[in-house]
């Protein structure tokens, strides 16, 4: 036992120290108080070759700081909140000074709202990003509220959700639901219920979306061994191309 516990101590120790060596950079300064707080996804996933809507919202946490009445520029830096150090960092601001990376702040800044659409991703746009605002002479960076984007080459798989009791002559709800980063070029769902369904998408509780297709259907003995097969393409590169993903089975779930 007094192995075991000593073990523990190491393996808690050196976590410890992992952890102090990681907060360099922006995340060292988070002991003090930020001017303002950034609201959105701590980690958000994009496919390359399309776009990603950023949820975002911001709020003060200073008296006398933030002016709705005067102008304001909304401001993304990626890697290293600290730009000053190294203005490369700064890849976008909304007053037209830079931009670096394809992005445009689709929010009112002036009712705090920061909600950015990010287009033409690439993976090497895969990143951590700080918001800032310059609302002269207030400025302030969100440097404890980082927000991770990864970039993938391959899109998701679909999801397949069975709602009910999977018996004889009952009535169950099938949805198929594929990651929605990009809204404004949404995944398009097929599947081998019907021809040509109804795709929706919808607003998730923290501002991402999701594309789905839904049937109703009442259980019969046609049903039994039945797989429902669900495919999903991802438009690309503004809708010349599409990346599909691996179809979403269910695996005879009609017994």
């Amino acid at each position: 036992m007094s192995v075991m516990a000593a073990l523990c101590v190491n393996v808690v120790t050196v976590n410890m120290l992992l952890s102090v060596f990681f907060l360099s950079g922006s995340l060292a300064a988070c002991v003090d108080k930020p001017a303002i707080f950034m609201t959105a996804p701590t980690n958000m996933e994009a496919l390359s070759g399309s776009c990603l809507k950023i949820p975002c919202n911001f709020r003060d946490s200073s008296r006398n700081g933030f002016n709705s009445s005067r102008e304001t520029f909304g401001v993304w830096i990626k890697n290293d909140s600290r730009f000053i150090i190294n203005p490369n960092n700064v890849v976008f601001n909304s007053s037209g000074s830079v931009n670096i990376y394809p992005m445009n702040i689709t929010g009112e800044l002036s009712q705090k709202s920061c909600t950015t659409l990010f287009s033409g991703l690439k993976t090497s746009h895969s990143d951590t990003y700080y918001f800032r605002i310059e609302n002269w002479p207030y400025r302030a960076t969100a440097y404890c509220d980082p927000l991770q984007i990864t970039v993938k080459d391959s899109p998701w798989r679909p999801t397949i959700n069975i709602s009910g009791d999977v018996k004889e002559k009952e009535s169950v709800t099938i949805t198929c639901s594929a990651f929605t980063p990009c809204p404004h070029s949404p995944p398009q769902l097929t599947w081998n219920l019907q021809q040509d369904p109804y795709n929706k998408i919808e607003e998730n509780t923290d501002g991402t979306f999701t594309t789905k297709i839904q049937e109703t259907i009442t259980l019969s003995d046609t049903h039994d061994g039945n797989n429902i097969i669900c495919s999903v393409r991802y438009p690309v590169n503004e809708g010349k191309d599409v990346k599909t993903a691996e179809p979403k089975r269910t695996s005879q779930c009609f017994m």
